[in-house]
């Protein structure tokens, strides 16, 4: 089984290689580039670096969002295109949920936030289980980050989280927050395509991946212009 995975939510791109149960390989550019202009090629330097032929790809996964309104179309544009021309499944993988895979194997509740911009978060709540199944406690939402915060002091439970909204909410969780909490470090904080990859991977166990046409990203909220338009 093989997983070509593709993570362009955010300022952050990556691509990942999953075989079976090892990591073949992985390519992330945390900088200010446009998707458009990254993704094809680090694709391309994978499959040629790791020797592997596009062909033998099971499975398309993409971060399907929340997250950039930009990067997900390209990512989604990508995605489906290659799982159209190989006739392959594609995994749409919730983005908060592929981060919670960055901090494997803690015991505390995982809290991934990323930066909605307007003092808000796309966030949600995760844990694993005995088992290491990934649990889904709260779904995928936007909240102010005091909303966020009195939600996780009512909870009362340690909290990790992950992502590139902890800097900008990082002085109400600190001032808010009476619950016992963490900050993931730098290396395991910012999207990666092979925390996509796994969820994928469990996705495609559950029965759960999708035909190429009826992969579409999860905005979670309206355009800005739409926002403006509606008065939303």
């Amino acid at each position: 089984m093989r997983i070509l995975a593709i993570e362009s939510s955010a300022v952050t791109a990556s691509i990942a290689v999953l075989t079976d149960n090892v990591l073949t390989a992985e390519y992330t550019v945390n900088y200010k580039k446009t998707h458009s202009q990254t993704l094809l090629p680090m694709i391309d330097e994978v499959c040629k670096m790791t020797e592997c032929d596009i062909d033998s790809v099971d499975l398309i996964a993409v971060s399907a969002g929340p997250g950039s309104f930009t990067g997900l179309r390209i990512g989604a544009a990508t995605g489906k295109g290659i799982a159209l021309a190989l006739n392959k499944k594609m995994a749409a993988v919730p983005t908060l949920k592929a981060m919670a895979y960055n901090v494997y194997g803690t015991g505390d509740i995982i809290c991934p936030v990323m930066d909605a911009r307007r003092q808000h978060l796309y966030t949600a709540l995760y844990k694993f289980d005995e088992e290491g199944k990934l649990v889904e406690l709260e779904a995928q939402s936007l909240l102010s980050y005091e909303e966020l915060t009195a939600k996780l002091n009512e909870l009362g439970k340690s909290v990790i989280f992950v992502g590139d909204g902890i800097e900008p909410a990082r002085e109400t969780f600190e001032h808010g927050l009476t619950c016992k909490y963490s900050f993931a470090p730098a290396h395991i904080s910012t999207q990666r395509a092979s925390s996509v990859a796994l969820a994928a991977k469990e996705m495609y166990e559950n029965g759960e991946c999708i035909e190429a046409a009826q992969m579409k990203p999860d905005y979670l909220r309206p355009s800005q212009a739409e926002r403006e338009h509606g008065n939303v």
